[in-house]
């Protein structure tokens, strides 16, 4: 199973909202949907998160590699 970038995860995240704003979908739907959006924006933040920590290691290397010369 192919893993979601952040870019279609969020692509997902607009289509699913689309799809809850349907006054013509049932109650179950709704909350099946619900639910899924909410695993999407978790797995979202995930992945922002893991950004940022890489981005954090990597100020920390290039200020080292700074201090050394």
């Amino acid at each position: 199973m192919k893993t979601e970038t952040f870019e279609e995860k969020l692509d997902h995240s607009k289509e699913l909202l689309e799809k809850l704003m349907n006054p013509e979908i049932t109650l179950e739907e709704s909350v099946k949907l619900y639910e899924e959006g909410l695993k999407n924006i978790k797995e979202a933040g995930k992945l922002i998160e893991e950004a940022k920590t890489k981005i954090t290691v990597i100020e920390q290397a290039n200020q080292n590699v700074g201090e050394d010369t």
